[in-house]
């Protein structure tokens, strides 16, 4: 569809917020720095900020909610003939052209300051961490809804913890070589491909173990 010319403003002040607010994160330290700041930094009203942000820390995982819902459908919308890899394929491949275009272009640089941003602040560890531990619990959820009675829930979370975990792994290896944005996609496709050798050898598991 279509973008209106309201949603792009709102898209594109969102996304300046986002990028003051990274490069404040940066300059001075996530705890030294303020919404107030960011507010400014982005010249925008901190009224603004908090009709698009709760928290500092949400300018970080913009989109959550809505990312996890592009993957939990795409399990949703399985096709008869799938295997539980091939929807997880799917899924990746689904919501990466969803995501890709909405993310803006980085540099190298930035790309390795935003990951030492992460790592080596506790609050923002803290919130990664749930988050990726609620995303591979809801995908793994999803794909025993959509493969009922023919996945166990083991296979289930083993899978998705492969999937999530070689994507993941593969992209912040890229990162932290300093590699660009094009070569981090990149990494992030053949973390994807790896392991999905492991992930296509799993049709349905009760046949295994009845």
């Amino acid at each position: 569809m279509q973008e209106s010319r309201r949603e792009r403003k709102k898209r594109l002040t969102s996304q300046r917020i986002v990028m003051a607010a990274i490069r404040l994160f940066e300059e001075q330290g996530y705890e030294q720095t303020t919404i107030g700041q960011i507010a400014a930094a982005a010249d925008v009203d901190p009224k603004t900020f908090s009709n698009y942000f709760r928290s500092k820390d949400d300018v970080l995982f913009v989109d959550a909610e809505r990312n996890f819902d592009v993957l939990l459908e795409a399990i949703a919308e399985r096709r008869p003939d799938e295997s539980p890899g091939e929807v997880l394929g799917r899924m990746v491949q689904e919501y990466a052209a969803y995501r890709r275009p909405k993310v803006p272009a980085r540099e190298p640089e930035e790309l390795s300051a935003t990951a030492r941003l992460f790592m080596t602040t506790p609050a923002l560890q803290a919130k990664g961490l749930y988050l990726l531990m609620e995303a591979q619990q809801r995908i793994a959820g999803e794909l025993l809804k959509a493969f009922a009675g023919r996945l166990d829930p083991i296979t289930a979370a083993a899978m998705t913890g492969a999937l999530i975990g070689a994507i993941q792994q593969a992209t912040l290896a890229s990162v932290q070589l300093g590699r660009s944005q094009d070569e981090m996609w990149q990494a992030s496709r053949r973390g994807l491909d790896i392991a999905m050798h492991g992930l296509l050898s799993v049709r349905q598991a009760t046949e295994e173990s009845s």
